[in-house]
């Protein structure tokens, strides 16, 4: 019979099948989008804002650097080029697959999360002095003296959401992740000594950085909001990847859970005896001196490999 290598698992021959099994997960996706929505919809707590407040609340009303739009092609477009690309090369579709939805779940939950804090907190942005009263003129109550805003009602609404940074956040989600894919597929840690992928591996986490640092130059954000957005949002991206894919670490870290487990389970109903497996590699050649090389060897791989051999 024909032979057939362990990476050509393809959309067409696997993608059915790899969407029945995660259908559910694609249904829950899909809720928390819907989620995030209403919260975005609803008005977020008018936290007190009193006259000797407004002193740290007169920075001034700014665009944004970074628009709001262009956060998902950051977050989420960017390294979806990058799973296509590694796709194209290997013909991995649980990678793909485990890739794209594990992002999107990263960057969801994160922007769930954020987004309910957001509302419950309440936080004045640094600009909210003239996003309450636009034309410089501030109106306070003779006796709580608290703010009595006359500006446009969507700016105020806005003006109440400072706390955590959804830029930053959602950056470091989708980048976060990112970064922990790359590392797996580097073998970053496979203690060579190879410091160029580290490199590589830093490179998401710095664009999102200067994503989270341009909302505090826009006065949109306290550095308090960026920093636990950031945090947040690399949390939920590493339980999010580690959901799919092993340590990168690991001997395994190259292809997600779910792939070894299809090898694991054909080789267990003697398919494997039935055709010649052989691991493939992204180099033909071994690693040269200080060469980054990304391969399929493992040792779940290598058992398979022992035990079909006389």
């Amino acid at each position: 019979m024909a032979d057939i290598q362990l990476g050509c698992h393809t959309i067409r021959s696997h993608g059915t099948k790899v969407a029945r099994l995660h259908m559910y997960d694609w249904i829950i996706l899909l809720c928390l989008a819907v989620l995030d929505g209403l919260l975005n919809i609803i008005e977020p707590f008018h936290r007190f804002v009193g006259r000797d407040m407004m002193t740290d609340l007169r920075y001034p009303l700014k665009g944004n650097t970074i628009p709001f739009w262009a956060v998902p092609l950051i977050a989420i477009v960017l390294p979806w080029f990058v799973f296509a690309g590694i796709y194209f090369k290997k013909k991995n579709v649980y990678d793909l697959h485990h890739g794209i939805l594990g992002i999107l779940y990263s960057v969801l939950i994160t922007a769930v999360i954020t987004d309910a804090i957001k509302d419950g907190v309440g936080r004045p942005r640094p600009d909210f002095f003239w996003r309450c009263f636009p034309d410089g003129v501030p109106n306070y109550d003779n006796i709580t003296t608290d703010v009595i805003c006359h500006g446009e009602k969507s700016v105020i609404k806005e003006g109440h959401k400072s706390f955590p940074s959804g830029h930053s956040s959602w950056s470091f989600a989708g980048l976060g992740f990112l970064a922990w894919y790359l590392a797996g597929k580097l073998k970053a840690f496979d203690r060579k000594g190879h410091i160029a992928k580290l490199c590589l591996v830093f490179l998401p986490l710095l664009v999102a950085s200067l994503v989270a640092v341009s909302r505090v130059d826009d006065y949109w954000h306290h550095w308090q909001d960026v920093f636990a957005g950031g945090i947040l949002g690399l949390t939920v991206a590493s339980f999010c990847y580690l959901q799919f894919f092993p340590y990168p670490f690991d001997n395994d870290a190259i292809w997600p859970h779910a792939y070894f487990q299809q090898l694991a389970e054909t080789h267990s109903n003697g398919n494997a005896n039935s055709f010649e497996i052989r691991p493939t590699e992204f180099e033909d050649e071994e690693e040269g001196h200080g060469g980054i090389a990304l391969r399929d060897t493992s040792p779940i791989l290598e058992s398979m490999e022992s035990g079909r051999r006389p």
